[in-house]
């Protein structure tokens, strides 16, 4: 009597991933392979499966990091299983702690991937991928920008040059830039030092100007139905909904508003433990950018709509932070809510049905 297999044989490869080499280990659903480092070329690994595991179900793992999502969409193409995830999220034990190596690592993840106690993260597309580099690009250049005027604040203090009343704020006028061009100092020296920060000062300001409308132009092209949807909350202007878009992809793939929100890092650490509960903050775990973005945006929101007004008022006595904050939070359901419905949000409408029924 001839048996036939119905389930297929599986291949389970964990990868520790350096800008140089790789480290690579291979075990199937019966036996374990082998470890060992390789070249940092997909095409190498994708051969040597090929040639030694034809016709298995490839299950691969890595955590995400210099490399970025590029591995894992490589080999999606190929049609491999692929899950990428947090370093954070690798469960490890004592053992691990004193005897650290690129093999046990690449090894541990294997053994993890085969028994199904790792959780992957979303691998976005490429073109999400590099909307979201240009997103981050603005956020390192915004930076720069600060950087930029405190160089230029700090060389004026150190030489005794005193900022007019009227200037002397984080406000930057194109009055105050006027008068920086027209401070003089005693020597050559001095004034080309001024002129090449406030050259730098233009040059960043205009790249921080530009990246912005170039976000905000490609959301009105690609992405024209969520930017308005977006826009329509109180709060979220044109920049903010272009981040949003840029660090979230597709916001219907969040099930529940406590994913997306978890997402961002808008949900408190708690410890609770022996009928002792202890709140630890809000989570270190965010998109850290779009977290702030999000808290800036909610102040603006308590200011233009008065169903947040109510929801601060209800709040107040407790910590400012932690109310706006939760205000945030309320934003997150918000943003959800109307990308999935497809509705833009109605200021007030539940305050205005509240009055028609009484």
């Amino acid at each position: 009597m001839s048996i036939q297999i119905t389930t297929s044989p599986k291949v389970y490869i964990g990868l520790d991933i350096h800008k140089k080499t790789w480290t690579v280990s291979i075990q199937t659903d019966l036996f374990f392979h082998k470890t060992y480092s390789m070249p940092s070329k997909s095409c190498d690994l994708e051969q040597y499966v090929t040639n030694n595991f034809h016709n298995h179900d490839i299950y691969l793992v890595y955590e995400v990091g210099c490399c970025g999502f590029s591995v894992a969409r490589y080999f999606l193409n190929l049609g491999w299983n692929v899950l990428v995830f947090n370093p954070a999220d690798v469960k490890t034990g004592n053992k691990e702690r004193y005897q650290k190596t690129d093999a046990l690592d690449a090894k541990n993840l294997s053994n993890q991937l085969k028994s199904g106690t790792l959780k992957g993260i979303n691998i976005p597309t490429e073109v999400e991928d590099q909307f979201t580099s240009l997103a981050r690009h603005r956020t390192q250049v915004t930076k720069k920008l600060r950087t930029t005027k405190l160089h230029i604040k700090s060389l004026l203090l150190f030489h005794a040059v005193e900022v007019p009343v009227e200037y002397d704020n984080s406000n930057w006028s194109n009055g105050f830039i006027e008068w920086l061009e027209k401070v003089k100092f005693s020597t050559t020296c001095g004034d080309l030092a001024l002129q090449g920060k406030i050259r730098m000062y233009k040059f960043v300001k205009s790249e921080y100007l530009e990246i912005a409308n170039q976000m905000r132009a490609y959301c009105r092209k690609s992405h024209k139905e969520d930017y308005n949807l977006l826009k329509s909350i109180p709060g979220i202007g044109g920049y903010l909904a272009s981040v949003i878009i840029a660090e979230c992809g597709d916001l219907r793939r969040f099930n529940t508003e406590g994913q997306f929100a978890s997402f961002v890092g808008i949900v408190p650490g708690i410890h609770i433990s022996g009928g002792s509960e202890k709140c630890l903050g809000i989570t270190p775990r965010s998109r850290s950018q779009l977290r702030s973005y999000l808290i800036e945006a909610a102040w603006m929101a308590v200011r233009k709509d008065l169903e947040m007004q109510q929801y601060y008022r209800k709040h107040q006595g407790k910590n400012v932070k932690s109310i706006i904050v939760k205000v945030a939070h309320k934003m997150t359901r918000r943003i959800l809510a109307v990308v999935k419905t497809q509705t833009p949000y109605k200021i007030n409408k539940n305050i205005i049905s509240e009055k028609s029924i009484v």
